[in-house]
């Protein structure tokens, strides 16, 4: 699969998400209308900044109808030896989650990966997975920080980013 990288060398990679490619039931939302499987996607990254001390990876949709977007999945605290999440990952309660990482509060109201719903009959959005190699090793979060909080704090703390994004419409 192909990446967008934002920071020379940093690459962010996913056998089940292609970069501008449709997004497969498996991994969007069960609620809200919706009826996949709710999956969070695998993923890799390499070539962070040597002095990267923590990663984050969010998945945001910046074409919700909100006027603010809509955070999907926000996972932090994740140890600088990490360099991939397994598929379902996403789940708090999946042992395949990094031990130490947290995952807040998404705008579905719940932890851990809420995947894709836009509105029915609107174009397909935008889901943005962006992996950021992070300056400390715990950001000043926690299970119930918003997506505005953690993007806060990594405003403050990020070496290097960067995004994959996949399309999903109904």
């Amino acid at each position: 699969m192909s990446a967008q990288t934002t920071t020379a060398g940093f690459t962010l990679t996913s056998p089940d998400i292609a970069e501008g490619e449709p997004i497969a039931a498996m991994y969007t939302f069960n609620g809200f209308g919706c009826a996949g499987g709710n999956v969070s996607p695998a993923l890799s990254w390499s070539g962070a900044p040597p002095e990267t001390k923590s990663f984050a990876l969010t998945c945001y949709d910046p074409d919700a109808p909100t006027g603010s977007g809509f955070w999907h999945w926000l996972a932090f605290n994740i140890p600088a030896t990490v360099t991939h999440l397994p598929r379902g990952a996403g789940d708090p309660k999946n042992p395949a989650a990094p031990k130490g990482a947290v995952q807040s509060r998404t705008d579905y109201g719940t932890t851990g990966y809420g995947g894709p719903c836009p509105p029915k009959g609107d174009k397909p959005h935008r889901y943005q997975f962006t992996i950021f190699a992070v300056d400390v090793a715990k950001l000043d979060a926690d299970a119930e920080s918003s997506g505005a909080v953690v993007g806060f704090n990594l405003n403050f703390h990020t070496l290097a980013k960067a995004t994959l994004t996949g399309l999903y419409g109904r």
